[in-house]
């Protein structure tokens, strides 16, 4: 839909100028997007607008840091993305990104957030094991869950290791 503006696509809905929300579903590996105006968007009980609240995401992250500063050159350094002009300020203020070069202009800017909030920028968390995966993908799982476990022995997180070790015994094969 090259050179449309976001005032000429179509709802999906009612078939009137101006969808502004683009809602995608994926039900059964089936994905579907659909287009709606404000107005049909607010009907199908999908939040149209970024709520006002009084604790914003920066403020948020900022308390939990402490008095550390939340860009990687401190407070005076201002970074915007040359592709959606969000500005760090911007950020601050909204608490999301704008488009999907943010995530390159604010790279290090995030990864303080992240090592503040999650303690590292690498994700150890579980892995999306589909019901009847193949041969390939349980060596995958079974690989990347002890590379976990050696992680988490080494930190001392026993109660982590013995976890990782139950689903490790799950998945391998009887012998």
């Amino acid at each position: 839909m090259a050179g449309k503006g976001k005032q000429d696509m179509v709802c999906d809905n009612c078939g009137e100028a101006g969808a502004v929300v683009h809602f995608t579903q994926v039900v059964n590996n089936e994905t579907k997007t659909s287009h709606l105006c404000e107005r049909c968007a607010t009907e199908k009980g999908l939040q149209t607008k970024i709520p006002s609240t009084n604790l914003l995401l920066a403020d948020f992250l900022a308390k939990m840091g402490g008095d550390e500063p939340l860009s990687p050159g401190g407070p005076q350094e201002e970074l915007t993305c040359p592709f959606c002009g969000l500005s760090t300020a911007d950020f601050k203020e909204v608490g999301r990104l704008g488009c999907p070069q943010c995530y390159s202009t604010f790279e290090e800017y995030l990864r303080g957030l992240l090592r503040r909030i999650h303690g590292g920028t690498q994700h150890v968390g579980k892995v999306y094991l589909p019901p009847d995966p193949s041969a390939s993908e349980k060596e995958k799982r079974l690989e990347a869950l002890r590379r976990t476990l050696v992680r988490a022995i080494d930190s001392e997180d026993f109660e982590r290791a013995a976890e990782l070790r139950d689903q490790i015994r799950t998945l391998e094969p009887a012998s």
